[in-house]
């Protein structure tokens, strides 16, 4: 485990960019940081999806079916169509390098929308961008 602060590690994530202090102290409270190495798979396609992932170091491919469809690296947010959408996961996602991460639980998840209602207009748009591509 490592200890983050919410200005060095959160602060550079593009979802949170504008956010306060106080918003980002709940994310940062909401989250837990977790280390994997490469070759992890965070999630498989078709599961239940039952966490959000925030990557901030590291480098994760996102694929369908075989296909590597995207590769995300630090600032990437993930998982967020299979909880906003309460639907499976649409994708597989498997880190490539050692990866630094902060995950939060569907239960935390729903409690950050809640709390930082901004994510909320965020993540809707980026899963509607992310499913129509």
């Amino acid at each position: 485990m490592f200890r983050r602060s919410p200005e060095s590690d959160l602060g550079r994530v593009p979802l949170l960019s504008g956010l306060s202090q106080r918003e980002l102290a709940v994310v940062d409270r909401l989250t837990t940081p977790v280390e994997v190495p490469a070759g992890t798979v965070l999630a498989e396609e078709g599961t239940e999806g039952s966490e959000f992932f925030i990557v901030l170091d590291g480098r994760v491919d996102v694929l369908h079916g075989d296909e590597v469809i995207a590769t995300r690296g630090a600032g990437a947010h993930l998982g967020e169509i299979a909880l906003l959408g309460d639907r499976p996961r649409t994708a597989t996602l498997v880190t490539t390098t050692p990866v630094r991460t902060a995950v939060a639980s569907r239960r935390e998840f729903a409690s950050l929308l809640v709390e930082v209602p901004t994510l909320s207009g965020r993540l809707e748009a980026s899963m509607a961008e992310r499913l129509a591509a």
